[in-house]
Order: structure tokens, then sequence, then C-alpha cells
């Protein structure tokens, strides 16, 4: 049956092919890739892919002539470092990219320090020459608060807010702004830049890690490089997790790299001082349980050890 809604002709009771328009986009070939590049978040990915079935369905949508505004797409990403905060944010862009909402789908990743002068006059330009490089794509500002700091009467942070806000106002079809931070201080940026967070239409937390998501994290990261762990090593390397997640500065699967990167260096010396000896094809693939236990973590008085140097 065709009727006239809103003065266009549509037959409602034509069927339409979603399924074509998500083949055509190839995102599912970037949600695949995503899910393997990030062991769980399963609440991150399934928000993920709610944002992808709403620029999927308003694609369908155009098709049929059902014009409406652009949905908003700009983001908040809360968590804590070492989530895959800026992992997502790329696969992000790429979905953007592929379901024609960005012309480029490149991420311009970028800090306080990449926007904000040291002198009048110096904010605008940097914020501006940011977005410019951004356009057609994502910028993802990490640690977004350090942009506000009331308590300093000349801090030029302000500025470059006001600069964004247009901008993601004005623009928004053209630009997506992803912020990234610490929860609790980003809850207390937008408390106090309301501009901001009313232009936030999606919020995605980041949840920590369990140990076992740890473990098979670092022994992807292993994989990647050609190492394994042994078997008496991976048992003492979630020991490390479990004390590790409780000591200050704890990183997520960031702390596990550096973990796994001082794991290669004791292993290589570990070789190295018996090189006299017939080593195999194994030997230089396998860290072992004793590659691990010499981490001061492991001793009875760590409660003052340096987060990286554990």
């Amino acid at each position: 049956m065709t009727d006239n809604f809103n003065g266009i002709e549509l037959d409602f009771d034509s069927p339409v092919d979603l399924q074509s328009v998500y083949d055509d986009s190839n995102v599912q070939e970037v949600l695949n890739r995503l899910d393997h590049e990030l062991i769980g978040l399963k609440p991150v990915k399934t928000r993920i892919n709610e944002v992808a079935a709403l620029l999927l369905v308003d694609r369908l949508r155009q098709q049929m002539n059902l014009s409406a505004s652009m949905p908003s797409m700009h983001m908040s990403f809360t968590g804590n470092p070492g989530t895959g905060k800026t992992t997502v944010a790329m696969r992000m862009a790429e979905i953007l990219h592929r379901l024609d909402y960005v012309r480029q789908g490149h991420l311009v990743a970028v800090t306080r320090d990449d926007l904000v002068g040291q002198y009048i006059g110096h904010t605008a330009p940097k914020t501006k020459e940011v977005i410019k490089k951004a356009m057609g794509g994502v910028l993802f500002i990490d640690e977004a608060y350090y942009l506000y700091k009331p308590e300093n009467e000349r801090d030029y942070g302000a500025e470059s807010i006001e600069i964004l806000l247009q901008v993601m106002e004005n623009q928004r079809n053209d630009l997506v702004v992803i912020l990234a931070g610490y929860k609790d201080r980003m809850d207390r940026f937008f408390h106090s830049n309301p501009g901001m967070s009313s232009r936030i239409a999606h919020h995605i937390d980041f949840p920590n890690y369990s140990p076992e998501e740890l473990l098979a994290i670092s022994k992807l990261m292993l994989a990647e490089s050609n190492y394994r762990l042994s078997s008496e090593a991976e048992a003492v390397f979630i020991d490390y997790i479990k004390i590790r997640m409780q000591k200050p500065h704890f990183a997520n699967a960031r702390s596990m790299r550096n973990a796994l990167d001082r794991a290669r260096l004791r292993q290589a010396n570990r070789l190295f001082q018996s090189r006299h000896s017939k080593l195999t094809g194994a030997d230089l693939i396998t860290i072992e349980a004793e590659d691990l236990l010499v981490s001061r973590l492991f001793s009875e008085d760590n409660e003052d050890e340096n987060a990286e140097s554990v």
C-alpha cells in the first residue's frame, strides 16, 4: 500500500533490504577486528554495535528519502588507562567512514598540550590547526578535563573549549569528537561545562579487566611477538596479575605489556647466561616461571614499588 507520509510517497508494505545495506558497508569486518583486538569489554562492544545499527538504519532511510537530521555522534569514553579507549576510537572512526558519516575516517589523537597555547593569541590557531587535521574524521582528546582549569585565571583552556563547542555544533556532520579520561574527572568536567555535556550523545564506560581477561590479553600480546608462556609461567603470571592490580598506577593492558617486556628482558638474559649450552627454538619463544618470579612484586617488601619497575 502506497501512502503519502509527510509529502513522501512511501510503500508501507514493501519490504526493505537492511541486510544488503549492511553487507555493502563492510562494517562487519571492522566489528570483527574490534572483537579480535580486544578481550572482554562486552558492554563497550554492545554499544558500538548499537551505534552501527543506528547509522545503518539511517542510511537505509536516506535511500528511501526519509530525511532526518544526522544523529549526533560525539562521544565520551571513560575508564582507567589501558582499557582500550584509543583502540575503540580508531575502529569507531572506520565504522563512521564506512557508513558515510565522515568523509575520511582517520583518527587524530591529542591532549591539552596540542590544543592550548602558552600565551595570548596562541590557543586559537593551535586548536583550529588540530581541528583542520581532524576534519572528515574523528578527534580524540585524551584526559579532556585538563582543558578546564578554573583555578588558574590566566589559563587558556576555556578558549579552546569554546572553539571546540562551535565546531561540534556547526560541523558535526564532518567531525566527530571523542573525549576520554577517568570517569570521576570527566563527570566533574561535564558538570562544570554544561555546553560540552549537551553536545555529547554517547557516554561509554570502559570497565577494568578481570585477571583472567588480562591473562588472555597477555597471551595474545606474546603470540603477536612469537612468544608464549610455559604452563608454570602461566600459573605464576596470574598470581602476578592479581598482586599488580592492587598496586598504585595500575593500567590494565598497558601494565601487562610493560610486565611482559620485562619478562622478555629477563628471558633474554637467562638465555645469554646459558649461551654455551645447546638452545632450541622452544627456548627462544618460551617465557619461563623464573623469568617472572624474580620480579620485585613477589618480594616481601614491595609496598613502595614503582608501578613500572616491578
